[in-house]
């Protein structure tokens, strides 16, 4: 069924034509459909991803949710709307778009939109409480924020402290509704349609869009935190786009495809749904869930044919049954945000033997590094692969020497995938960013890498294989122990649900590795503790043996990108351990 809410004029039309901003430098409004044949040109800017499709196959779905579906061409003429919208509210150029939503139409309308019009979106995770939302908006300056009444009613004491915020567009409700929930800041509210149907510039604004190439940055996305403040990574069109081409690559994603988002947009792996699916023509449905049986239904009923996640998610989702009859039309299936624990893949293989489990690493600075095809998931079960299409992964020394097979070492990112930098942070920029190693001595300008911080080993056929990220070490009796391997040991025993292993300040010790676990779904009794400290001593060496286990309810506590907040916890057992003494 066609969605209700219909552009309000057709893009034919519009003052701004996504599908073609880069080819117009006069940046006049022009009538694309009678002076470019969008076949002759591939996509190089986000927006484009759409408007290409649109051109191509205008009738084919693009974006499905709570039952409404929105085709290839309806969905360009709302994002022309949306960049029609800003450019007559005054967006300048590289001007920040925040978006403070759940996933819904107008999200990923308001996102694009902001694209097309020369401007950069920043999607801020639904999950935000007021106070963090108002440092995002802060830090980043931003000029426009979309959001919803009741986000807005919560937010609304925190926008005083935000002084480059000038306009707030409200998707559910009218102008004068909104208004009064930030009338004592000073702030415009516009309600979505009128929002939609502006087309007149105000006084000394220009409805052109601004003129953008695809090195210029689109977006800015916010890590969740776990380490500090959140930092703000800035992705360029580039970034996006060839990110878009190399998964939909490797995942083989055609126009036939039905991919569920389920992760959030604010979440590089999230966004990466839309892209991926924008890029080769397929449809996305969006789900907000509670559960995840939610998830599964969705699967079930949408007919989905990929369907990425976290561990956290996966370790749920594989204690769920899955009716029969899913792997025939569930293509595939992908990991991203952490290691997947093998019985965890082995219980969904086992209840999907026609689904390809795809395995993958990757960071917001770099977007994806590496990916495990499914031919090798039984041989290499623990390797997070080998680069994906289009990006070269190094393992290198602190000096940036290669390391030899087995040698751990840092792994180092270059490509097109590497990303612009932290917004505003030069100095953890100057950190992260550093020159790719073994450049030609006669490059007087030198390519610029991410080094990742997490430390892997590569055999000798060039797999890769994590150990862990160097701020997640655990320091106990002069050792250096993944906490990863920890858990892996502990999830091959069986007899947990969720598990994490976390390093507590110890008097003698450094650090105390404690495994907080809950039940598996069945395990009616809760955990034996005895049985699965016996467990560890067998099969863990002694200083990797946990000094305590401690079982609660489940699920594990989530920092907003669906991951286990182990820095939460930490806390948590620390506070305990020192009530304790």
């Amino acid at each position: 069924m066609a969605a209700s809410r219909q552009p309000a004029a057709n893009s034919r039309a519009s003052c701004i034509d996504i599908a073609i901003i880069i080819r117009n430098p006069s940046c006049r409004p022009i009538d694309t459909h009678s002076q470019i044949d969008h076949r002759a040109s591939m996509p190089e800017l986000l927006h484009e991803l759409i408007a290409h499709t649109a051109a191509t196959t205008p009738g084919a779905e693009a974006l499905g949710y709570q039952n409404q579906t929105l085709t290839y061409e309806a969905l360009a003429a709302q994002v022309t709307g949306a960049a029609n919208g800003l450019a007559a509210a005054g967006l300048q150029r590289a001007e920040r778009v925040a978006i403070y939503l759940e996933k819904r139409f107008e999200t990923v309308i308001a996102a694009f939109g902001a694209a097309a019009a020369g401007g950069v979106f920043v999607p801020v995770n639904p999950l935000l409480k007021p106070a963090q939302v108002a440092y995002i908006l802060r830090d980043c300056n931003v000029r426009f924020l979309v959001t919803s009444a009741d986000r807005l009613a919560l937010l609304a004491p925190e926008l005083a402290g935000c002084p480059d915020l000038r306009t707030v567009v409200i998707v559910d409700a009218s102008s004068d509704v909104a208004a009064s929930a930030v009338n004592a800041s000073g702030i415009e509210c516009l309600g979505w349609d009128h929002f939609m149907a502006m087309r007149t510039a105000r006084a000394g604004n220009k409805t052109a869009p601004h003129r953008v190439i695809d090195t210029d940055m689109v977006a800015i996305l916010y890590t969740s935190g776990s380490t500090g403040k959140p930092k703000g990574v800035v992705l360029s069109h580039r970034n996006m786009v060839a990110g878009a081409r190399s998964v939909a690559g490797y995942l083989a994603n055609n126009e036939s495809d039905r991919i569920l988002c389920a992760l959030p947009l604010s979440f590089d792996a999230g966004f990466s749904q839309l892209t991926t699916a924008f890029a080769v023509g397929a449809r996305v449905t969006l789900i907000n869930y509670l559960l995840p049986r939610d998830v599964l239904n969705a699967v079930v009923r949408e007919r989905i044919t990929g369907l990425t996640a976290v561990p956290a998610l996966w370790i749920q989702l594989a204690q769920l049954e899955w009716p029969a009859g899913v792997s025939d039309h569930l293509r595939y299936i992908a990991n991203t945000g952490g290691h997947m624990p093998k019985p965890t893949l082995d219980r969904l293989r086992a209840a999907l033997p026609k689904t390809s489990p795809f395995l993958m690493y990757g960071l917001t600075e770099s977007f994806r590094s590496t990916f495990l095809p499914p031919s090798e998931v039984d041989r290499r079960p623990d390797s997070i692969g080998r680069a994906i299409p289009n990006a070269e992964v190094l393992v290198v020394r602190p000096d940036g020497s290669p390391c030899a097979p087995g040698e751990p070492g840092e792994l180092v990112h270059r490509g097109a995938l590497v990303s612009l930098g932290y917004w505003n942070d030069p100095e953890k920029t100057a950190e992260r960013f550093k020159p790719a190693p073994d450049q030609p001595s006669g490059l007087t300008i030198p390519e610029i890498a991410v080094w990742s911080g997490d430390t892997v080993r590569i055999d000798d056929e060039g797999y890769i294989y994590f150990i862990s990220r160097s701020d997640e070490m655990i320091k106990t009796s002069g050792y250096r122990v993944s906490p990863t391997e920890v858990e892996e040991i502990v999830y091959a025993t069986g007899l947990v649900g969720e598990t994490a292993a976390l390093g507590i300040p110890h008097p003698t010790l450094g650090q105390a590795i404690v495994v907080v676990a809950t039940p598996r779904a069945d395990g009616v009794d809760g955990i034996d503790v005895a049985r699965l400290l016996a467990e560890c001593r067998q099969r863990l060496p002694g200083f990797m043996v946990p000094s305590r286990i401690e079982p609660r309810p489940g699920p594990l506590p989530r920092n907003p990108n669906g991951k286990i907040d182990r820095k939460l916890m930490a806390s948590e057992m620390q506070r305990l351990f020192e009530s304790a003494t």
